[in-house]
């Protein structure tokens, strides 16, 4: 499953006004029951992958019940593809909405301006606060309220082919845009590979964004600066990494001919995500060669910063659950140190407690290689509703940059005007 992509956004916006789910606006003022005293039923939807992820949830929640036998958890896996929307009918219905969601981290902002998940704040869902990595625990908060529990995390890095970047002479991946161009030159000239893979979609345009000094939008100047100028400096780099290093891209289907490329060793680096790695490793030049494949932190822009978004699940609670103390309970159980660890080591994927990354976790390769860039180069998306609703439009007028229909500064210029259209109040900076 492709964690971290971009969420679909061609869904109209919806007013952002609490709407009648059942609960309180604040969950802190209410004295949490005994864990031995809490009973009930409560669903539970899981995105993970159902086949290769799933079983390992399963079992934790057995452990669950077996460690709180008065509680029962109706375990239901929901396709990543289609939650957001069944989510939403659901809690605005009333009507079917899960107890726990496992939510992208994209999605809170949203959920939490409709009134569909509970604040967390001084609930006992939240244990041991600090023990979280940072930039996961940041994906949580909307408007000063903690409204999910971070339980796996990812951001984008750069992959790269230690035996093309060998075989062309550079010691080291590149640590700049600027670099990462000149090398790619340097492989295409004496290796015969294409330095990288452009993936056109506008999530992956998020690291030259922001290593530009660059974002979508600025909430505390209610400032639209997807056409600032170094957003424009972004784009440019863009183009021309397209135009100078890349293979030719097929837009219609970039991301599978990406993969393709790297696994075959026709590419030598990618911005790619941890979700990735298992499917490079079946490659001709990865498989049974698995050192083979480097980690590194994305290239840093004009704005001198390596930065990448941070992606990933969280634990949410319905708002209007029939039973938010055994919600607050499970959410604490399947996020907890010991929990991560299970998970970690059975599915590869990164936890978000600092305490989860043992010795047994980290001797994973994906894992090690993905923890530094984590903590050094991962930040939050900016924390709006309609947050996914901005890729549409970002999308549409990148692709149009990159095939050459239309410049980078009238293809930013039309993207922030069709901002203005979901972001009621704010102006273009």
């Amino acid at each position: 499953m492709r964690r971290g992509i971009s969420i679909a956004a061609a869904v109209t916006v919806i007013a952002l006004t609490a709407t009648a789910c059942g609960g309180s606006d604040d969950n802190s003022s209410s004295k949490p029951k005994a864990a031995k005293d809490i009973s009930g039923t409560i669903t539970y939807w899981d995105t993970s992958d159902a086949a290769t992820e799933a079983p390992t949830y399963k079992a934790l929640i057995k452990q669950f019940e077996a460690k709180y036998p008065k509680i029962k958890v109706n375990y239901q896996s929901i396709p990543f593809t289609d939650v957001e929307q069944k989510f939403k009918s659901a809690a605005k219905s009333g009507k079917g909405a899960p107890d726990v969601v496992r939510t992208d981290v994209g999605l809170i902002p949203e959920y939490a301006s409709l009134g569909y998940i509970a604040p967390l704040d001084g609930t006992t869902a939240l244990k041991d606060t600090s023990d979280f990595n940072t930039t996961p625990m940041n994906t949580t908060k909307y408007n000063g309220k903690t409204y999910g529990v971070p339980s796996v995390t990812d951001t984008l890095g750069l992959l790269y082919n230690k035996e093309l970047l060998k075989k062309a002479g550079i010691d080291t991946p590149p640590t700049t845009w600027d670099d990462f161009i000149a090398d790619s030159k340097t492989i295409k000239k004496k290796t015969g590979a294409y330095g990288t893979y452009l993936n056109p979609d506008s999530y992956f345009l998020l690291p030259l964004l922001y290593s530009n000094g660059a974002d979508m939008a600025d909430t505390s100047s209610k400032k639209i600066t997807i056409s600032d100028d170094a957003a424009v400096t972004a784009l440019t780099t863009a183009k021309k990494i397209q135009d100078e290093a890349s293979m030719k891209v097929d837009f219609a289907n970039a991301y599978q001919n990406m993969q393709t490329a790297f696994k075959n060793g026709k590419v030598a680096m990618l911005v790619q995500g941890p979700w990735s790695v298992s499917d490079d490793l079946t490659g001709k030049v990865f498989k049974g060669n698995e050192d083979n494949l480097g980690y590194a932190a994305v290239p840093a822009g004009a704005g001198g910063k390596a930065q990448a978004p941070t992606g990933g699940h969280d634990l949410t609670v319905y708002q209007g659950s029939k039973n938010l103390d055994a919600s607050y309970l499970f959410t604490q159980f399947m996020t907890s140190t010991e929990s991560q660890v299970t998970i970690a080591k059975a599915t590869g994927t990164l936890p978000t407690r600092k305490s989860a990354y043992t010795s047994e976790v980290t001797s994973n390769a994906k894992i090690a290689g993905f923890k530094p860039i984590l903590e050094q180069t991962a930040r939050p998306r900016v924390a709006l509703p309609q947050v996914g609703s901005l890729f549409t439009p970002l999308a549409q007028n990148y692709v149009k940059i990159l095939q050459g229909s239309e410049s980078v500064k009238d293809g930013l210029d039309k993207t922030a005007t069709e901002f203005q259209k979901l972001l009621p109040g704010y102006s273009i900076g």
